[in-house]
């Protein structure tokens, strides 16, 4: 019987450079019945596909013990400062207005995509397998790795002691030798021994694991070559530089990962909830869902919810980016980390702590940093030959000299020592994923989520954008946008309309009542009230016989003037839905409603053309809505589809030459959104739209679909530049090396010199990302 896949993640303590990654992924993915593994530097996790046999877990915490690493598993509701939160299911809509103009019925489509979701990691791992792999680990307490760059000052780390042992033993060797002359050459070799040991045991481990070409190997093979042509000053000290580098990147890895580590800083610590009439306070990682929680004035809310009494002002900046305060009622959600404002609120938990909003997109950016782009996979694959090569080459600079030409055997040994110094991948290896962690961890502070590298990758190359229109350039709900008084003055109009739609739930209806709240209009009481099918309703307010419906019906009851009519007609072709009021057998008046533009969609659809994108709306809605909104924008429009036709216009835009990226809500433009280069899901859910597109703007900017695309061309830019660097420097310090300019020293300063460069070239994209 096939032997049953699970799936691990685990937090790895100590990794912090690509050459670690390498080593990991090589050594694991050795291991019988590992179907397949995936290592991020950046995000510090590794994830692995495993048959379930018996002991391969404990195998694999043992077996990356060995290489000097610990193995944390990651499990669902972990309760610690980095959640491993579980994507959960969710609902996300898609509300097709399709508003006939002359039927105050107004049929809503409405189609739900209930996108349950369970990635159930089963991290079943036995209770020794842990507890293992620590020991295994500790049993290498020798390796610069034993701690992790955020787990405590650099000092206190594994390798921060090492690097200080080996420098307080070279400045040592540099008293007794210059005081003993005739010590020099023994008192460096056990200078450098303190530093050479723990990085031989580990070139030696790897070697077996299936990487015989580490950093660690060629910096033995260089350090012991250097003792036996008698530079063991230099090979003391390149030993010392080698952990120095080693520690500075393991300092700038560890700022990169503390960029979105640092969103689970913003949750507070406790929670105030409701237990039989009184207020405890409890740990805000305890909270279970369906509590009851109080949020004072001020504090941060410990949970995503609901609000069940009190309104307020929240601050969603830390979590969204939106800067104006986003004004909360009842029945609003909330997120957790984000600022209550000014007014108390009770509200109902909706997620545990593993599984709120922040949690989850902590979680999303480290799996998508685990996915690699295909830049990175090139890169990779390119350093496996690379490495090799810089050996044969730095063999044969050694060895053909002295043969061909009668060249000093030391001079050019210790050249060929140099150029396996230089022949080191790190740099090159790290300048991809670098950015790219950097990059989407830039993205997810502002609320632009992208599943990976290659999805990073892609966003900067679109050419077309192809918008929905419901929901996505509009706010996806009908509002009033304009009162006019015919018969009667447009209070009057809007107090007798507001009158006849109370209680109804229509959203037509709640346009006008919270029109009429916005204007501080008194409703009136109204002793009945009856729909009359397909036209409209009817009543009675302070006894004055009302009808509010479609003009065609209102016209059945009392002509419209010439003049009344054309007024009518105007709103209508702005793509409004008009109601006319009679009011005692005249026509009182008449109010127009619209889905309207999002605030920013102007703003954001020209950003998109200025940057030399062909943008489009595709829409279900009647073509004289969608050309309405369009005019405003002065884009292009396509109307009246269906979600096939949407797909079938997708596809004509990739014939003709164009990258295309769909957006929508996610739902009914799923067939559109598969067929798109890019499909990018504006707010709703942060799984679902994950779940149903390649990337999301979680605060539905229009405009953060433009940031979303500068955001990869920068990072794109920023890749270019890190190659540059790690083979610039590298090809000017072989040059040097060939013709005697340079030797051990700067070719270990090279190595590490362009690792920490390349580095903190990428952690500039940390940055905010500019708002359109």
């Amino acid at each position: 019987m096939a032997s049953t896949i699970r799936e691990a993640r685990y937090r790895v303590e100590g990794m912090d450079c690509a050459s670690c990654a390498s080593k990991i992924d090589t050594a694991v993915r050795r291991l019988s019945g590992v179907e397949d593994v995936s290592v991020s530097v950046s995000a510090g996790t590794m994830s692995v596909k495993f048959a379930d046999e018996n002991d391969l877990a404990t195998s694999i915490v043992s077996r990356v013990g060995k290489l000097g690493y610990r193995l944390h598993p990651i499990q669902a509701g972990q309760a610690s400062e980095r959640k491993a939160a579980h994507v959960c299911s969710g609902h996300d809509h898609d509300h097709n207005h399709d508003h006939d103009h002359g039927d105050h019925s107004h049929d809503h489509d409405h189609d739900h995509d209930h996108g349950h979701r369970h990635d159930e990691h089963a991290h079943h791992h036995e209770g020794n397998a842990s507890q293992k792999g620590e020991t295994a680990a500790a049993a290498m307490g020798l390796h610069g790795h034993d701690h992790g760059p955020t787990s405590g000052p650099w000092w206190k780390s594994g390798k921060g002691k090492l690097t200080i042992a080996s420098g307080l033993a070279l400045i040592a060797a540099y008293a007794v030798g210059k005081t003993i002359p005739a010590t020099e050459p023994w008192i460096f070799t056990l200078a450098m021994l303190v530093g050479l040991l723990p990085i031989a045991r580990r070139a030696f481990v790897a070697a077996t694991m299936g990487t015989p070409f580490s950093i660690e190997m060629l910096m033995t093979i260089a350090a012991i070559g250097a003792v036996f042509i008698g530079a063991t000053e230099e090979a003391a000290m390149v030993v010392l530089l080698f952990l120095v580098g080693e520690l500075l990147e393991g300092v700038a890895a560890g700022k990169a990962r503390a960029s979105i580590q640092s969103l689970t800083a913003l949750v507070p610590k406790s929670a105030f909830v409701e237990r039989d009439g009184r207020l405890d306070e409890v740990p805000a990682e305890t909270l279970s869902v369906g509590a009851v929680i109080l949020v004072r004035p001020g504090d941060r809310i410990p949970a995503d919810g609901v609000i069940l009494s009190g309104e307020s002002a929240v601050d969603e900046a830390p979590v969204t980016g939106e800067s104006t305060p986003v004004r909360k009622e009842v029945d609003d959600t909330v997120v957790a980390g984000t600022v209550n404002g000014s007014g108390a609120l009770r509200v109902r938990v909706t997620a545990a702590a593993a599984d709120n909003t922040i949690a989850r997109i902590v979680r999303m950016v480290e799996e998508a940093q685990e996915s690699k782009a295909p830049t990175e996979r090139f890169i990779d694959r390119f350093s496996r030959y690379y490495t090799p090569g810089v050996v044969v080459v730095a063999a044969l600079v050694a060895v053909l000299p002295p043969l061909l030409s009668g060249g000093f055997w030391d001079e050019w040994i210790y050249k060929g020592l140099a150029i396996l110094l230089i022949g080191c991948p790190c740099a090159l290896v790290i300048s991809t994923p670098a950015a790219i962690a950097a990059s989407l961890s830039a993205g997810a502070r502002r609320g632009l989520l992208m599943k990976g590298g290659a999805v990073l990758e892609n966003v900067g190359k679109v050419t077309a954008a192809a918008f929905d229109k419901t929901g996505t350039l509009t706010e996806g709900k009908p509002k009033v946008t304009d009162i006019v008084g015919f018969g009667r003055s447009e209070a009057e109009v809007l107090r007798l309309a507001a009158a006849l739609e109370q209680g109804s739930s229509h959203p037509l209806a709640r346009a006008i009542l919270e029109r009429s709240t916005a204007d501080g209009v008194a409703i009136p009481n109204i002793a009945t009230v009856n729909a009359v099918g397909g036209k409209g309703l009817e009543g009675a307010v302070e006894g004055i016989a009302l009808f509010f419906g479609s003009p065609k019906a209102a016209a059945e009851r009392t002509p419209l003037t010439a003049d009344e009519k054309a007024r009518v007609a105007a709103l209508n072709d702005e793509g409004k839905t008009v109601s006319v009021l009679v009011a005692g057998g005249v026509i009182a008046g008449a109010i127009a409603m619209r889905d309207e533009p999002r605030p920013d969609a102007a703003a954001g659809v020209k950003a998109l053309t200025d940057a030399g994108l062909r943008v489009v709306m595709l829409t279900g809605d009647n073509r004289r809505t969608a050309e309405a909104i369009g005019r405003q924008f002065g884009m292009e429009v396509r109307a009246e589809l269906l979600p096939e036709d949407k797909q079938r216009i997708v596809r004509e835009l990739k014939a003709e030459g164009f990258n295309v990226a769909k957006i929508g809500d996610g739902i009914n433009d799923a067939p559109a959104l598969a067929a798109a280069d890019i499909g990018i899901a504006m707010g709703g859910g942060t799984d679902v739209a994950l779940e149903t597109a390649d990337a999301a703007v979680l605060h539905g900017r229009v405009g953060d679909v433009a940031a979303m695309i500068r955001l990869s061309r920068s990072t794109m830019r920023n890749i270019v530049q890190n190659i540059t660097i790690a083979l610039g420097l590298k090809a000017v310090f072989l040059v040097t090396t060939i013709i005697g300019v340079t030797g051990l020293w700067p070719a270990i300063l090279a190595d590490t010199g362009a690792t920490v460069l390349v580095t903190m070239n990428a952690l500039r994209l940390l940055r905010p990302v500019r708002a359109v």
